[in-house]
């Protein structure tokens, strides 16, 4: 895959590194972060040369129309070093267009390529030795961006910085994962901004989510806001139906993010010879075929958890144990997808971007 080269970006670097801190071994995702971030501000109209410098808190006006109205947008992303110590990045352009057509709808201004592609393949490079070697270490990459102009005025911000930090991760997700069907609260809705990375889709399930944690469950399925009846997410995740041998996935729109890792999954599935349906997926559907036994799988699909199986699943307060199996077509894509990321297999797709 071919993607622009960056132009000059300066690079300020630490005076001393971090890195010999860092157990990497019991890494708590999202809270260790490399020893640079890079940094370039949007301001009269256009992008300011990006820097490099060290990872460092910035002061900002406390009239920043990101406190009071939410413009903030970002991507998640991961690096992946080789048994040769190269290290990958894996299919940067997705998130790079995805990211613009979020800054679209937050009425922000879009980044060129050559700060969002060329600033990650520069800021990695300079940070390669946080990216270790082994399946399941990855360094997880967080393009953002937030209005930092000052005023209270109700409209959007003139000046806006676009950042990326990077932060040292294994797994996602420990332990089992047990899921409760949504039948009031609601991700997103139509005409709103749930296919946009934007910070309030996440804050927004901050509350439902805590609720369903202190009945014992990790996560929420999404419904749609209108009748309740179509599963949409899993928390973050996309989310994935196994009935028999056929897997179905909602479509994506303008509620439902437009996964990286779910249209690298389902790519894999026809690859493979897998049944997979785009569609609408109903709640009765799912809870009779858990009932005659024809749902043998739920899995999330998202870049930090990559694929995470779902144990089972609530609705209406009863309770849906899913079988344990062997032949897992969840695994089996989470592999297949793995073995392409770490380089353990051709990528026949062109997904890969060698740093």
């Amino acid at each position: 895959m071919m993607l622009k080269t960056p132009n000059e970006i300066d690079i300020v670097r630490a005076k001393s590194s971090k890195i010999t801190e860092v157990d990497f071994e019991n890494l708590s995702f999202g809270n260790i972060f490399t020893d640079h971030m890079l940094v370039c501000d949007f301001k009269n109209g256009k992008w300011e040369k990006p820097i490099i410098k060290p990872y460092e808190p910035f002061l900002i006006d406390p009239s920043a129309k990101v406190f009071h109205y939410g413009q903030a947008i970002f991507e998640g992303m991961k690096a992946y070093k080789d048994n040769q110590d190269d290290v990958w990045l894996f299919r940067p352009d997705e998130n790079f267009h995805r990211f613009n057509k979020s800054a679209s709808r937050m009425a922000m201004p879009e980044v060129p390529e050559d700060i969002f592609i060329g600033g990650l393949k520069t800021i990695v490079d300079l940070e390669r030795d946080w990216v270790k070697k082994g399946l399941g270490n990855t360094l997880y990459l967080r393009p953002f961006m937030i209005a930092i102009g000052s005023g209270v005025i109700a409209q959007p911000s003139t000046q806006y910085r676009f950042m990326i930090i990077l932060s040292p991760a294994r797994s996602y997700y420990q332990g089992e994962v047990k899921v409760i069907i949504a039948e009031h609260y609601s991700r997103a809705a139509n005409g709103g901004i749930g296919a946009a990375k934007a910070a309030g889709n996440y804050s927004a399930q901050f509350y439902p989510q805590k609720l369903a944690q202190e009945k014992g469950f990790q996560q929420i399925i999404w419904t749609d806001d209108a009748t309740h009846t179509k599963l949409e997410e899993a928390g973050t995740m996309n989310v994935f139906f196994r009935i028999n041998d056929t897997i179905i996935t909602a479509p994506v729109s303008e509620r439902i993010l437009d996964g990286v890792t779910r249209k690298s999954l389902i790519a894999l599935a026809k690859r493979e010879g897998i049944n997979i349906e785009e569609r609408d997926v109903l709640v009765n559907e799912i809870v009779k075929a858990a009932k005659d036994g024809s749902l043998k799988e739920i899995f999330g699909a998202g870049t930090a958890a990559v694929v995470s199986p779902i144990v089972g699943f609530q609705y209406q307060e009863h309770y849906y144990e899913l079988p344990k199996l062997e032949n897992s077509l969840a695994m089996h894509l989470k592999e297949e997808i793995t073995k392409i990321q770490y380089k353990l297999a051709d990528d026949t797709f062109g997904w890969t971007v060698k740093i």
